[in-house]
């Protein structure tokens, strides 16, 4: 009888498990649950001003993650401003407290993401959208202000995905061209093997995130892309 019930404990806990994902995916739906972390930036700005000009790099967790950003983009000066799993209509959300205040000479974003992982009821028409807005923001604020797409990435643990990724991106890159200011960054081209699936070596081991080697990646394609401005 014993492992019966220990049966029965292991299925509450998965459950009780399974029931606080659900709550949590649906919590970072709302742009007020990344309240806390734009608080953050807030008080570190408080801190220590960053210097106007700079080009801020925001989005999701593949910004958030970029430890060696500044480092990698020198001698371009650059601010991250990055936050949890985002999306495209969060980091508009907060654009007018962190992005519009740095009076950035240019914004690169990565989200979209998110936006089309399993359980997202969002299309590429409307993640397209959503990026049009986040620009009409952006230039806005700041008319002029060069706005860099970085591609959604194609990834281990969201490839069944890929294909609304790459819709997506279809849509920015085809705006891009036509669009002065936008600029669309092929960073997920390179990513694909000779197999036409994601190398692993650019993943950490949940197969969503960064490596090194992914993040050498992005920054061979990124930083000549800002270097042209």
């Amino acid at each position: 009888m014993k492992w019966k019930v220990a049966l029965v404990v292991f299925g509450l806990l998965v459950a009780a498990g399974a029931a606080g994902g659900a709550w949590l995916l649906t919590a970072m739906r709302s742009a007020e649950f990344w309240e806390s972390a734009i608080v953050a930036f807030e008080t570190a700005d408080r801190e220590q001003a960053p210097a106007p000009g700079s080009i801020v790099f925001t989005g999701s967790s593949s910004i958030r993650m970029w430890k060696s950003l500044e480092e990698d983009m020198s001698p371009l000066r650059v601010l991250n401003r990055g936050f949890g799993g985002s999306h495209i209509a969060h980091v508009s959300h907060y654009a007018d407290r962190i992005v519009v205040p740095y009076a950035p000479a240019a914004v690169v974003l990565y989200a979209g993401d998110n936006d089309l992982a399993a359980g997202s009821d969002k299309t590429p028409e409307s993640v397209f959208a959503d990026f049009q807005h986040f620009v009409a923001l952006v230039q806005g604020a700041g008319p002029g202000t060069p706005v860099y797409f970085l591609a959604i990435k194609p990834s281990l643990s969201r490839w069944d995905r890929w294909p609304l990724m790459r819709d997506a991106n279809r849509l920015v890159a085809a705006w891009a061209q036509t669009t002065p200011g936008v600029e669309y960054v092929d960073v997920a081209s390179p990513m694909l093997g000779e197999d036409g699936e994601p190398r692993e070596e650019l993943f950490i081991a949940d197969g969503l995130h960064l490596s090194d080697a992914g993040y050498a990646l992005w920054t061979s394609v990124v930083k000549p892309a800002l270097q042209e401005r």
